[in-house]
């Protein structure tokens, strides 16, 4: 028997496989992080649009009056800003939720994710309150039910109480005045109540 007969070679197609699997392999690696380069990542899909909020019921930051439910998100169009004191990107769109709450253009509830009471408590007395209600989550459970990604996040919550939007990152004048208000305004028209005001009020 020859040495050949004893080792079988590996047929020619079987190596160029093997020789270009990495490659092909690296090639979809490549598309899928160009992909992902390409989308926006402050409207990253949510599961909860189009949804009911979840159910909970929080007490509020410390020094606050109105903890913050599910029940209080339905009625008028809203939005639920995730925020913490230890949250250096909160501080960016802060400025913006202060001129918003002195507008009184829509209602803006705190969800205070994973916070100190105490240092909850200092920031926004430092900073100031743009909050109507505020949450203290400060296991973090409840943001979990939101999916929340990472702080901070916003959402646009319908007068039904649905999900209708979610900002992934600090929100900018440009995402308020173009998105979120616009969606504001329309979510009221749809409703009925294009001032904002509950039925009655």
């Amino acid at each position: 028997m020859s040495r050949t007969d004893e080792h079988p070679a590996t047929p020619v197609h079987g190596r160029n496989v093997l020789v270009f699997l990495p490659l092909a392999l690296a090639a979809m690696l490549a598309v899928l992080l160009a992909w992902g380069l390409t989308r926006d990542p402050s409207v990253l899909p949510s599961t909860l649009i189009g949804r009911p909020v979840p159910e909970f019921e929080l007490p509020p930051v410390k020094g606050r009056t109105l903890g913050l439910s599910s029940a209080d998100l339905r009625g008028d169009v809203s939005l639920v800003n995730v925020f913490a004191s230890w949250c250096v990107a909160c501080r960016e769109e802060h400025p913006l939720f202060m001129k918003l709450a002195a507008q009184g253009t829509v209602s803006l509830h705190g969800l205070n994710y994973k916070d100190q009471p105490d240092d909850a408590a200092k920031w926004l007395d430092k900073l100031g309150d743009p909050y109507t209600r505020t949450g203290a989550d400060i296991s973090g459970r409840v943001a979990i039910d939101w999916g929340v990604y990472g702080v901070p996040e916003t959402f646009v919550v319908g007068a039904d109480g649905r999900v209708a939007y979610k900002h992934i990152g600090p929100v900018s004048e440009e995402a308020l005045s173009g998105t979120i208000l616009p969606l504001v305004k329309s979510l009221r028209e749809q409703a009925g109540n294009p001032n904002g005001l509950e039925d009655g009020q």
